[in-house]
């Protein structure tokens, strides 16, 4: 699996691989050490893991290192090779957070994901001031391009990533460059040949970023699950607060079909009346496009990544080549707290 092949790509073991028959021994995976990384500090912990920020001692580049927990060697060393291949299936893109290494404590046989350090997550950037920050919508137009073209890559690698909100999006200093990043619950679409077969999980991600799908209880859907959770991520860039405001999936669940029921009785003016956006009838006739698109709750009729990087509102202000000349305020909130925030899974 591609989950694998993050690992033995990178350090083959001697004589790995297959014979000249074709039916050799499968290769074994070699992993580097953690100790070739000093611990700096704690970013971040929750119930999956904990992320630190490391130095390579050879190299002296920051990293970001993070270790599942609580599962046993076996399982975590499970769990840490298919993130590394989820993330390897991505490689290079700027969108998406870099991997670089896979390593392993060879005293306790516990796993590693050693990956670029970023900054800090958007959810610091948006809660890190006194009020919560807002983007432009320019703003939140060169913020979205950037995600949907991670996502776009994603998906077509054959990979959902489940859990897209602010905490796992991560903002670099001086706001050039966002990317999604933990992809500890993403998995690789289902195959044609394998379309309605459902996924184990009954849940999977944050509840105010659920589709409506999931939220419906089926467990067959695509990658339509992540342009969702990217739709309520705009609607929060742009306004400053949650799209829905829900305690329970049945709260959640009612509020999601309150929007669509708006949108198909009154279009886009439905986002004058809906609560997160009182205050911004200056937002665009394409901005409320996109996001009717992204947040369309038949996932039927949901654009995708692809499309909706095809909206004309995309094609404005192309040479928006960092966030932080848009929404110069939370920048700076995410330049004061870069050196301390990483997202981990809680």
């Amino acid at each position: 699996m591609v989950m694998a092949a993050a690992a033995t790509r990178k350090r083959p073991a001697p004589g790995a691989g297959t014979t000249a028959g074709g039916s050799g021994k499968r290769a074994r995976i070699t992993l580097g050490s953690i100790h070739d990384y000093e611990t700096l500090e704690v970013l971040g912990e929750g119930s999956f893991g904990v992320v630190v920020k490391a130095r390579h001692r050879g190299t002296g580049e920051a990293v970001a290192v993070k270790r599942a927990r609580g599962r046993g060697a076996s399982a975590g060393l499970r769990a840490v090779l298919r993130e590394a291949g989820c993330l390897a299936a991505c490689r290079g893109h700027p969108s998406v957070v870099g991997l670089r290494d896979v390593v392993q404590d060879p005293a306790t046989g516990d796993a590693f994901l050693v990956m670029e350090f970023v900054g800090a997550s958007l959810r610091r950037l948006l809660r890190g001031t006194p009020a919560p920050a807002r983007f432009t919508e320019a703003g939140a137009r060169a913020a979205m391009r950037q995600l949907l073209r991670g996502a776009e890559r994603m998906h077509g690698a054959g990979i959902i990533h489940r859990d897209i909100k602010p905490d796992n999006i991560l903002v670099s200093p001086g706001g050039a460059a966002v990317k999604i990043c933990d992809l500890g619950l993403a998995t690789p679409a289902r195959s044609a040949a394998a379309a309605g077969y459902p996924y184990p999980e009954r849940r999977v991600g944050t509840l105010l970023y659920r589709s409506p799908e999931q939220l419906a209880g089926r467990r067959d859907y695509g990658a339509g699950v992540d342009v969702w959770a990217l739709g309520c991520v705009m609607a929060e860039l742009l306004t400053g607060e949650h799209m829905f405001d829900a305690a329970t999936e049945e709260d959640m669940l009612a509020r999601v079909t309150d929007l669509g029921r708006a949108l198909g009785e009154k279009g886009l003016k439905a986002f004058d009346e809906w609560p997160a956006f009182r205050g911004l009838p200056e937002l665009s006739t394409g901005a409320r496009e996109v996001l009717a698109g992204l947040l369309a709750v038949d996932f039927r009729d949901r654009l995708t990544a692809a499309s909706a990087l095809r909206h004309p509102w995309f094609a404005e202000g192309e040479e928006e080549k960092s966030i932080g000349a848009t929404c110069g305020s939370a920048v700076r909130a995410a330049r004061s707290c870069s050196a301390s925030v990483v997202t981990v899974v809680f």
